[in-house]
């Protein structure tokens, strides 16, 4: 006797691994500028980025949360949840800021994309599940982007 119709489907599905993306968009301004170094290095090293009065992008940010997808829901992650972990965590907290001013994560770390993606993953590895894989792809310009893990 063959199994059930919806047991084979099941069993079809069953420990496939899935990527799921969420894309937000947040406008944030910041200023590349390492104390510990002169005006002139500083200058050197970051460029129109070191501008005394800031700067600002329109970044564009994906959330890719991997892993196993749920039996009973179909689900790896409920997209609705995902997005609103980044609205409430990331998107409140980075949108239309200054990031060397307003986020105490860049009190002393220089906020260039490759630190502002650690440190949207490490709010977020708090809130999603340990089992579930999480990367951080964060588009700077529409030229350059970074991701995190590599």
């Amino acid at each position: 006797k063959s199994a059930p119709i919806n047991i084979v489907i099941q069993k079809l599905f069953m420990n496939k691994k899935v990527a799921v993306f969420r894309k937000e968009r947040f406008n944030a301004a910041h200023r590349l500028h390492n104390p510990n170094l002169s005006d002139m290095e500083n200058q050197m090293l970051f460029g129109k980025c070191n501008s005394p009065n800031f700067h600002g992008h329109n970044y564009d940010l994906t959330v890719k949360v991997t892993g196993y997808v749920e039996p009973k829901t179909g689900y790896v992650i409920d997209t609705k949840i995902l997005s609103n972990l980044i609205d409430e965590n990331i998107l409140e907290k980075f949108d239309h800021r200054n990031l060397n001013l307003d986020l105490v994560e860049f009190k002393d770390l220089n906020p260039t994309a490759e630190n502002i993606a650690i440190i949207i993953y490490n709010i977020l590895r708090e809130k999603i599940n340990s089992s579930l894989e999480l990367k951080i792809i964060l588009n700077e310009t529409e030229k350059n982007y970074v991701e995190y893990p590599a």
